[in-house]
Order: C-alpha cells, then sequence, then structure tokens
C-alpha cells in the first residue's frame, strides 16, 4: 500500500515536469500550448531517462528528436508556401493559466494517458509517454517519427518494453 502512495506521489511529480517541459518546449518554437510533439520532447528530458533508452532500444539517438521536429514544422510552411516562417518564442507569462491548455494532439495524448495509467502499476515514467506517442496515428509527432526512419509500432513496443524494465528497478539509472 505505501508503495502504491508512492507510486502515486513520483507520478503526479513526473507529471508536472512533464508538463511544464511540455510548455516550455512549446513556448521556444512560438506556440502558445504544446503539442504532443512537445510532450515527446518533455518525456526525453525527464530525469527517468526511460524515454531516451527507448529510442537507444532501437539504435536511435533521441537527441534528433528536436531536429525532425522543426524540420517537420518547417515541411509544412513550405507546403503551404511560406518559407522560413517559423513564428519567435512565446513570451514568458508572469503567472501559469490556471487550467491546462494544450494543442488538441496534446489533449489527445493526455486523455490516452489518463485511460492507460488505470491499469498500470508503478510509476509514471518517459517512455509511457513515448509509447503513446508512438500510438498516435498522425500529427507533428508521427511525421517525425516517420521522418527519423523509426517503425511506430517497435518504438510503442520497445518504450512499454522499457517503461516495464526500469518499473522493475532492472535498468533504473541514477
Amino acid at each position: 500500500m505505501f508503495q502504491r502512495i508512492r507510486d502515486h506521489f513520483q507520478s503526479l511529480s513526473t507529471l508536472k515536469q512533464l508538463c511544464t517541459g511540455a510548455e516550455n518546449h512549446a513556448r521556444a518554437q512560438g506556440h502558445s500550448a504544446p503539442g504532443a510533439e512537445h510532450f515527446l520532447l518533455a518525456a526525453l528530458d525527464l530525469p527517468d531517462g526511460s524515454a531516451r533508452r527507448a529510442f537507444e532500444r532501437l539504435g536511435q539517438d533521441p537527441g534528433a528528436v528536436p531536429a525532425a521536429i522543426e524540420q517537420q514544422y518547417r515541411d509544412a510552411l513550405q507546403g503551404l508556401g511560406l518559407e522560413n516562417a517559423l513564428p519567435a518564442a512565446a513570451p514568458a507569462t508572469a503567472e501559469p493559466p490556471r487550467l491546462y491548455r494544450a494543442q488538441p494532439s496534446g489533449e489527445a495524448l493526455m486523455q490516452a494517458l489518463a485511460r492507460s495509467r488505470k491499469a498500470q502499476a508503478g510509476p509514471l515514467r518517459g517512455a509511457h509517454i513515448v509509447a503513446l506517442v508512438a500510438d498516435m496515428p498522425q500529427g507533428v509527432a508521427a511525421r517525425t517519427l516517420k521522418a527519423l526512419g523509426l517503425d511506430a509500432a517497435r518504438l510503442a513496443t520497445a518504450a512499454r518494453a522499457e517503461a516495464l524494465a526500469a518499473g522493475s528497478g532492472a535498468l533504473e539509472r541514477s
């Protein structure tokens, strides 16, 4: 019972880091609200390291993800006839909004996370986010994975394996 309580509090802390990180990535890219791609970047930043290891299980460099996301934005703008028109970074607000706001893909990701956590034991890990992003069929995050040459189903499997391994303590790293 105490372990479940500890896991819950750790998950809350991870969720706070995840949301704050996603918001920071979104603002740095000129967006007012985070999308699934920003949550992916935030998951890669989490201290548990499981998101990064999920990519590494497939021989991929997680450090390539930010540039691949930027390229997806550039490609989309070029498709609209706009070149090099990425928005400037949004200014940081002094007070965060009272209700959490995300882009539709970010909202879909958070809803999938809430559904998936009901059936999962252990604390929330970055690899859980990677698995959910990999399951998304469309959007910037899905196109990013394709651009990196990743099979989304294989990444989801690797991420779930990493989350299980990290949860058992077998691959815990400090």
